[in-house]
């Protein structure tokens, strides 16, 4: 596996048209087309399905697209620090959606202060790749809603406590309540795919699917766009409430009878960054202010 055949791969995949890739690449398209061969004969999968038509990336595909990214970027940071004789201190953070994204900013900010030399990289990586991306050393650390999983060597440092809450619009109904129960959720419903989602939530929203028709029913591939119809006025959705994570303009009612979440940090146990200790600190910090 080369950086060739890893620009290849995500050229195409984010285009989806090998004409194209070929042309921001500069070189041809049999030559594009040869690199992902030769990169789906060295994994043993095919990462595209293509027809005369259309080019589509394969559940393997999608799988090894967070991948593929982060390998090319530390790839492209190696060589700028070889290159430079400098010595950085590169922290590969993880987060699944933009919310995630409103703690970091004083936390990194506070950080680089202590830490001249860092580099800090943010990675938006899908539910099922998060805690294996952390047990393989590939990030430093992810933000997560806690799950049972089976993998003795990963740590779990919890920020907050968050109730499950239904995430409307002001104008909508169930915005004049302060909290409500399963029941009282009423009227249309935007869910998301379980890649973006924690699977104790992916079970709440089936049970509440279970009661509806499908007129009510709305399925989105991510939390971004849940929002954004929520903000339609099409609908309303259900979330973990981070308070330092929410999102501007909208209504978080708690729905009694759906068990909290904990959401925090995973992270190696055996992990020795030199500011992981102080990150997590920070975080914690930031999380109860």
């Amino acid at each position: 596996m080369n950086t060739v055949q890893l620009e290849c791969f995500i050229t195409v995949a984010e285009h989806l048209n090998f004409s194209r890739a070929s042309e921001i690449l500069r070189i041809t398209q049999p030559a594009v087309s040869h690199q992902i061969r030769t990169l789906e004969g060295e994994l043993g999968v095919k990462l595209f399905r293509r027809t005369s038509k259309s080019v589509a990336l394969t559940t393997e595909g999608i799988q090894f697209l967070p991948d593929a990214e982060l390998i090319l970027k530390t790839a492209y940071s190696a060589r700028s620090r070889l290159g430079s004789h400098e010595e950085f201190l590169p922290f590969d953070i993880g987060c699944h959606n933009h919310m995630e994204l409103q703690m970091l900013p004083t936390v990194l900010e506070r950080l680089a202060g202590e830490f001249p030399r860092l580099r800090p990289s943010i990675h938006m990586i899908p539910f099922p790749s998060l805690l294996g991306m952390v047990e393989d050393q590939k990030i430093h650390t992810a933000f997560a809603i806690k799950e049972e999983q089976k993998k003795p060597s990963l740590a779990f440092r919890e920020l907050c406590s968050a109730p499950v809450s239904c995430i409307c619009a002001p104008e909508h109904p169930l915005a004049q309540y302060d909290r409500l129960t399963p029941d009282q959720l009423t009227g249309n419903i935007i869910v998301c795919s379980p890649r973006h989602i924690p699977a104790p939530l992916f079970s709440i929203q089936g049970r509440l699917l279970s009661g509806l028709s499908t007129e009510q029913q709305y399925f989105v591939e991510n939390i971004e766009s849940a929002f954004t119809l929520v903000k339609a006025h099409l609908g309303y959705t259900i979330y973990p409430d981070v308070p330092r994570a929410r999102e501007p303009g909208l209504r978080y009612i708690p729905v009694e009878g759906f068990p909290q979440m904990s959401f925090g940090l995973y992270y190696r146990y055996d992990n020795d960054h030199p500011v992981m200790k102080r990150f997590l600190k920070m975080c914690e910090e930031a999380a109860s202010e």
